[in-house]
């Protein structure tokens, strides 16, 4: 018997034993590889530099002058780091309450969720914020190999453990948010706030958006809101009500106030974050060629002497961009453009069939239009490096084939159409859209306030701004009479004969006799040259420009900062050279500036990821006009807004939106009673319509017209710079001047101390015919009476 329970004995020590052994063998196993995963071992570990710095790809940021983010520039991963700070209380609360409850008392590992999750499998996951962060950062996704997983773990507790030992509770919880793809180029709480909740900054999201974002955590894909065209909406509410729930059991919220917010929307206003969406696309697009020349210039690169990356390295471009006038900016063109379009297909299109043949253009011409059009665009491209022949690439564009196409819809919002359509039908219908093009710009500091490229970049990518250049018409003549005015002393109250002049062959290096016709047909009498540049008579210029000759004009407009050619011929004075919107609005700044031209600016400082200053812009300025010069010019364009082509800036109406813009041409109430000198422009056969107008602290330019300049309206009325152009100018000034934090100016232009030249003309003497002003031969108006038009 003895022997038995020596036996029983035995066999008992023998089991202790061998649970003592394999416990403890196990406990130095996972000692063991906790040490090897420390050591790099099991794989290659973050060093202390890396965990100081991990490595992730941030975007670059666009700023505006009043700190708004008008857009990013990214590859993949569109982030750009907030600090805890910057992070609501409850956002914090509910992710505590929902990710890992005990995340202020644990060192990186949570014991107590980690045996949970082994002796009970499924309660919970056993992850700290700071394992999620480890995972994030250094393991990007998780292995589906079981053994190697447990590996991978094992590194994702020292690193853990080394994180919560490098940085603060609240420093986690930033990189974590901060880290996080929410799906929908959300990468990081700031895109996510921005994207899923209309433009807002994390620090303004409300407690049940906050719930939203931290239930999206779990699965951003499972729970993405707006997948399966919003289907998912009602799996991403049941999620963030467990957050709620969550919230309300660790003592966050109350129950009471649980059950009321379970029952609230998800508040979602989705704002895509893309280059081809958001505020001030072509602005943006143009930074996007300003900051390739930037990196590209071995000046500027990083310490290590490798160029920086505008995808991935976190910068932060600061830029003159108002946003809210960039607001306002857009508005205006998206208010007047889809009424001018619906008129101008009434008008211009067989049956308002925007399919058919071009009104205005016989067969011959058409064809000529649309086979540059065809040869010049991407599927003629593609076909003819296929090898097709030009007969079966032409042959291409008349088989139907499926689309999108862009519209105006009813309610003058810009949409996009699936469509079947043939390619050259297609091409015809975007010929006949008519595009814009608006720069503003404070003249003082020539700093661009609001950039409008066009209309829709999404589907039109051209710049009208810089790109962009066209003929300017009489938007050029304020040129000639500056130069008139600082060479010959002459004043907006001298009078001029509106008489036909013919400046002669060879004179100016002209090859043949250039005589301009007055598009009103009167040709009697005399104007002064206020009433002359008012009305725009062309006579009156040309008698201007035969004083002066084309070469100085060319030079005052050079000096002004446009850049584009101006042949030395007479009949620039009517503003044939092709010109861009930025080089006008630059141009016609220094008249409001008292003749110093101020190169314009668009980027004040360019600073990377740590706030080190990398750019900062230095100002260009020159004198260009005498300062009495530039006001003499200002008050002659002050008169096309009291009593010429801009003075329907005046108009009181009522405004209504019928589809047709008839009813609106005369009918934008504007309003504006302030001092404004500007000048409209209307090239031949209404190609292209402009309007520059400024103010003492604003010059604004827009320009409206046709890709090809065959597409144009047909009769002067809706043609003209005045009916075009001018509408989008006044709605947006009278936007800025109702936001009164912007402080445009409404004065009058400040006046030089030692003005000589009398421009009240009330006050005016009557030139004695010796001053330069009106030193004419005897014979010269006899001769050009004698002159037909």
């Amino acid at each position: 018997m003895a022997k038995t329970n020596k036996a029983e004995e035995t066999g008992f020590e023998k089991y202790v034993r061998w649970f003592w052994m394999l416990f403890l063998g196990g406990l130095l196993s996972v000692v063991l590889l906790f040490l090897l995963a420390s050591w790099g071992v099991l794989g290659e570990m973050p060093d202390h530099t890396q965990l100081e710095n991990p490595k992730t790809n941030l975007a670059t940021e666009v700023i505006s002058s009043d700190g708004e983010t008008l857009g990013k520039f990214y590859f993949r991963d569109n982030r750009t780091p907030v600090s805890y700070d910057e992070l609501p209380q409850h956002l914090v609360d509910a992710l505590i309450a929902t990710e890992d409850v005990r995340y202020l008392e644990h060192s990186g590992i949570d014991g107590r969720g980690t045996l949970r999750a082994i002796l009970k499998p499924g309660s919970g996951g056993a992850s700290t914020i700071t394992q999620q962060l480890a995972k994030q950062l250094f393991t990007k996704r998780a292995s589906s190999n079981k053994v190697k997983r447990v590996l991978q773990k094992f590194k994702e507790w020292i690193i853990a453990i080394r994180l919560e030992r490098q940085y603060t509770k609240e420093e986690i919880i930033a990189q974590y948010l901060n880290i996080v793809d929410f799906d929908n180029n959300a990468d990081g709480i700031r895109s996510a706030s921005r994207i899923y909740f209309g433009g807002k900054e994390p620090k303004e999201l409300s407690l049940k958006e906050s719930a939203m974002i931290v239930g999206m955590l779990k699965n951003p894909s499972l729970y993405n809101p707006l997948k399966d065209k919003g289907e998912r909406a009602i799996k991403t509410k049941a999620r963030r009500n467990v957050v709620f729930a969550q919230m309300a059991k660790y003592g966050y919220i109350t129950e009471k106030e649980k059950d009321s917010l379970q029952k609230t929307d998800l508040g979602l206003r989705y704002t895509p974050d893309s280059h081809s969406a958001g505020t001030a696309t072509y602005f943006r697009e143009y930074l996007r060629d300003f900051m390739k020349d930037w990196i590209n210039d071995p000046k500027n690169r990083k310490p290590d002497g490798s160029k920086y990356n505008i995808n991935n390295d976190g910068l932060k471009i600061y830029t003159t961009i108002d946003s809210r006038m960039q607001k306002y900016a857009e508005e205006a063109v998206a208010r007047h453009m889809p009424r001018l379009q619906a008129e101008f297909f009434h008008q211009n299109t067989p049956d308002r069939n925007p399919t058919a043949p071009f009104l205005g253009l016989t067969k011959e011409e058409e064809e000529q239009l649309m086979y540059n059009a065809m040869s010049r665009g991407e599927r003629w491209r593609i076909l003819k490096k296929a090898g097709k022949s030009e007969k079966d690439i032409r042959a291409s564009f008349y088989k139907p084939a499926k689309m999108t196409v862009f519209k105006w819809d009813k309610n003058g919002q810009p949409s996009e159409v699936d469509t079947i359509m043939k390619p050259i039908d297609s091409m015809r219908y975007y010929k006949h859209f008519l595009h814009p093009g608006m720069m503003s710009m404070d003249p003082q500091t020539g700093h661009v306030k609001a950039w409008v490229g066009g209309m829709n970049y999404r589907s039109f990518q051209y710049d009208h701004v810089k790109q962009g250049k066209r003929q300017v018409g009489s938007t050029f003549k304020p040129f000639v009479y500056a130069t008139a005015i600082n060479q010959l002393h002459m004043s907006p109250c001298d009078k001029l004969p509106r008489a036909p002049i013919t400046i002669e062959a060879n004179k100016f290096g002209n090859p043949e006799p250039w005589s301009p016709k007055n598009n009103s047909g009167d040709y009697s009498g005399e104007l002064t040259l206020k009433q002359a540049l008012a009305n725009s008579v062309n006579t009156i210029t040309a008698r201007l420009m035969d004083k002066v000759g084309p070469q100085p004009v060319a030079e005052l407009a050079q000096n002004l900062g446009i850049t584009s050619e101006i042949p030395l011929v007479p009949s620039i004075a009517l503003g044939t050279p092709d010109v861009s919107v930025y080089e006008m609005v630059g141009a016609y700044a220094a008249f409001a500036n008292q003749g110093v031209y101020t190169k314009p600016v668009m980027v004040t400082t360019i600073v990377d990821k740590n706030d080190t200053v990398l750019y900062q812009f230095v100002p260009e300025t020159r004198d260009v006009l005498s300062e009495e010069t530039a006001y003499v010019t200002v008050k002659l364009m002050q008169g096309v807004v009291e009593s010429g082509s801009g003075s329907r800036l005046r108009t009181v109406g009522r405004d209504k939106w019928d589809a047709s813009y008839r009813e609106v041409v005369t009918g934008y109430p504007y309003e504006l009673t302030n001092p404004i000198a500007g000048k409209t422009g209307t090239t031949q056969n209404q190609s292209d319509g402009w309007f520059m107008g400024m103010v003492p602290n604003l010059v604004t330019g827009v320009w409206v017209g046709a890709e090809d300049r065959a597409t144009h309206f047909s009769r002067t009325k809706y043609g003209q710079g005045a009916a075009m152009a001018l509408p989008i100018w006044g709605m947006y000034m009278k936007s800025c001047y109702e936001d009164e934090t912007l402080n445009v100016s409404k004065s009058d232009f400040p006046r030089p101390s030692n003005l000589s030249i009398e421009v009240n003309c009330e006050n005016y003497v009557p030139n004695d015919g010796n001053s330069p002003g009106l030193d004419l031969p005897e014979d010269d108006v006899p001769d050009e009476l004698e002159m037909q038009p």
